[in-house]
């Protein structure tokens, strides 16, 4: 638990608890048929290092020092959880620093905890329904949920998640949990075989959350603009944010200036792995045609309005966009150059794409291409 002066700042446990208690059943599966999934998704997750391995170019025979873990809706949201505890760390303790003698702070001390944990299990109730698997990259390793060795993450499949969309979509079951394989085996190679990529990732993310005004009266004033904005409450002057979810709501210009360059790279990421999973489909999953119409259809018309609204406010909308602009960047990006070519995106920062970029491949062509052969 993080203690902010006495006082729980988020109250991490209350947040698993809550989400927990919260997030639906899974589907109706007998016990041989769980564990056939699960051994099944198992299989399927190894076999996939080979394919994806040999599609892209990417990473070596090694074993990957990323587990596999075949979990369910509260294994998934523990896993996140313990993510976010280390990734807000450094946030939560410069809000330490700041706390005293703010008035903000003693509500937050007081209260803060407590809503907050609350708050956050009850989005991740939410998205512990929706989420097919991730690669978690943050977290460090528990004897519940272990990760790699040597600073590798882990891979989570969350398997009624996998069963209730394959039924839904009405779909070949074992060649639906073999392409989900395939996306998530794609971003274990990108972070295995690519050594700066984690560590770049989190220092983006760092500088993202030391842009923070972290001044507590400030963050709750802020909070509640959104909420009013979100809800329709907002001052007619205001219409024109009317597109923002509550995460662009909350931020600062430098804030928004490095989630440009965070949506450049989690386009490329998301954008890769759709491509690979496709790419590699028509060799070893015969229905991958049906699987990525259907699964499209999916994805853009959403479960229902409710299901829409939250889409947006949590800003999911701008992560489905990143999977279809990225998957265009990279398949435009191998069309001219190939493969190898287009690999040289991992060579460092540097050669990772700008946001402008991911919208014209050609500029990314011209700069890392142009420049290394001048």
């Amino acid at each position: 638990m993080t203690s902010i002066g006495g006082a729980e700042m988020v109250d991490w446990n209350l947040a698993v608890a809550t989400a927990t208690r919260l997030v639906r059943p899974g589907p109706e599966v007998s016990r041989d048929e769980a564990r056939a999934v699960v051994a099944e998704l198992r299989r399927h997750a190894k076999a996939s290092e080979e394919h994806v391995r040999g599609f892209t170019r990417m990473g070596t025979e090694d074993i990957h020092d990323t587990p596999v873990l075949v979990v369910d809706r509260p294994g998934w949201v523990r896993a996140n959880v313990a993510g976010f505890r280390e990734i807000l760390k450094p946030l939560l303790e410069k809000m330490q620093e700041r706390r005293s003698g703010s008035t903000g702070g003693a509500v937050l001390g007081a209260v803060g905890g407590k809503v907050t944990g609350v708050e956050l299990g009850m989005l991740l109730s939410f998205l512990a329904s929706r989420v097919l698997g991730q690669y978690e990259t943050f977290a460090p390793a528990t004897r519940e949920l272990p990760a790699g060795e040597h600073g590798g993450g882990r891979l989570l499949l969350v398997a009624p998640n996998i069963v209730h969309v394959e039924r839904e979509l009405d779909v070949q079951p074992h060649d639906f949990r073999l392409w989900v394989c395939l996306h998530e085996e794609t971003h274990r190679t990108q972070f295995s075989s690519v050594p700066w990529l984690r560590d770049h990732l989190e220092g983006e993310i760092q500088s993202f959350l030391g842009e923070t005004d972290v001044d507590p009266a400030t963050f709750l004033e802020r909070i509640r603009e959104a909420a009013q904005s979100l809800a329709g409450g907002r001052p007619e002057a205001e219409e024109d944010d009317g597109g923002r979810s509550f995460v662009e709501l909350v931020q600062t210009p430098a804030q928004r200036e490095i989630l440009g360059r965070l949506t450049a790279v989690m386009s490329l990421l998301e954008g890769h792995a759709d491509y690979v999973m496709d790419g590699v489909g028509p060799q070893v999953v015969p229905t991958v045609a049906e699987i990525r119409e259907k699964f499209q259809q999916r994805r853009a018309k959403g479960a229902s309005r409710l299901d829409m609204a939250l889409r947006k406010l949590l800003g999911l909308d701008a992560k489905l966009r990143q999977y279809r602009d990225g998957e265009r960047f990279v398949r435009a990006v191998v069309d001219q150059v190939g493969m190898d070519g287009f690999n040289r995106v991992w060579t460092s920062p540097n050669t990772l794409p700008t946001k402008a970029e991911i919208a014209k491949p050609a500029d990314w062509i011209a700069r890392v291409h142009r420049k290394a052969e001048s």
